[in-house]
């Protein structure tokens, strides 16, 4: 069976938070905009993983009697658009897999070019898959490396696969953010008091008063624990390859992408395709309009990117309210 795409997706994840479940909710309805099939939030406490995720909106699935559910200081989220295959809730996210050591959660955004081959020669090795998902593959090379620490295992793992992914990883003691060396897709990290939280897009951080440190780099993974932040470049440095596509259609427009305020540059692409193919004049003097139609002024100064009105930008389920340029960005080209 072929396995589905899973291209515009969102993820959240928090570390050493007393609400991290109800602020990977905040954060997965801030980033609902890149998946409306469904949603889910796998939660730790130290001594498990507790986890929900059903078909539909974040805002249908949870409530506060279903994140009283999910204890603990850690969470990851994941909110889900396939651009192929089934809408099932088995293809949805975060999964969950117990291996020798205990649990581990995995949410992706992304998909993977190698998915079936690598399926296809796990499956004949006696593994047993659960979804569709390419997303599962990366466990299954996870769960097959002899030995060694979490993070070693995830980087054996991933230097089998190629495409395009940002992923989370939770244990019971640690959270692991990656994102592949050509830095497809975007992958945020910042800070709320005293604990860390991680992104697909900087609008996540906005709604529940995170500070934007950085993005995390084309080839990092990140390691979160007690001992705080811990981060690796264990794959060959390749060319960047940033996703377009994030500009012009996934992304929200108050988030920073790329070192990028994602509605300044829709607003200069749209400069430049004015400017590229604008009609040619049909005689040298402008038509004339009626006095009636004229418009009584006319803009002089170029609209600020949030200048959007007092309601905030809306998203699914309200308007929100922006905060501006997160900290460590110039929102410059």
């Amino acid at each position: 069976m072929a396995t589905s795409w899973n291209e515009e997706c969102g993820i959240f994840g928090v570390f050493g938070h007393p609400e991290a479940a109800n602020l990977t909710y905040l954060g997965l309805y801030a980033l609902q905009h890149r998946g409306q099939e469904s949603a889910g939030i796998v939660s730790s406490d130290g001594r498990g993983l507790y986890t929900h995720k059903e078909m539909g909106l974040v805002s249908e699935i949870f409530n506060q009697d279903v994140l009283k559910r999910l204890p603990g200081q850690n969470a990851i989220g994941h909110v889900r658009y396939s651009t192929a295959g089934g809408s099932y809730l088995k293809n949805a996210q975060p999964f969950v897999f117990d291996y020798s050591k205990g649990g581990i959660a995995i949410s992706h955004n992304g998909n993977l070019t190698n998915a079936q081959a690598l399926r296809d020669r796990l499956e004949g090795e006696g593994a047993v898959f659960q979804s569709t998902m390419d997303t599962e593959v990366i466990i299954h090379l996870f769960a097959h490396t002899a030995s060694g620490a979490t993070v070693e295992r995830v980087i054996t793992a991933l230097q089998e696969v190629k495409g395009a992914y940002t992923l989370l990883f939770l244990t019971d003691k640690e959270l692991i953010a990656a994102r592949d060396p050509h830095g497809f897709r975007p992958l945020a990290l910042g800070r709320i008091k005293q604990g860390y939280v991680v992104g697909s897009e900087t609008c996540a951080f906005d709604l529940i008063g995170a500070e934007f440190i950085r993005e995390i780099e084309p080839g990092e993974v990140v390691v979160i624990n007690s001992d705080g932040m811990t981060s690796y470049h264990p794959f060959p440095v390749m060319r960047h390859r940033f996703c377009i596509f994030e500009f012009i259609y996934f992304a929200r427009p108050d988030s920073y992408l790329f070192g990028h305020n994602v509605y300044q540059v829709r607003r200069e692409l749209g400069v430049q395709l004015a400017e590229e193919h604008l009609p040619k004049p049909m005689s040298s003097s402008p038509p004339r309009t009626p006095a009636s139609r004229r418009p009584s002024a006319t803009p002089t100064a170029p609209v600020s990117p949030w200048s959007w009105g007092s309601s905030g930008i809306t998203t699914w389920g309200g308007p929100l309210s922006s905060r501006g340029t997160p900290s460590g960005t110039s929102g410059s080209r």
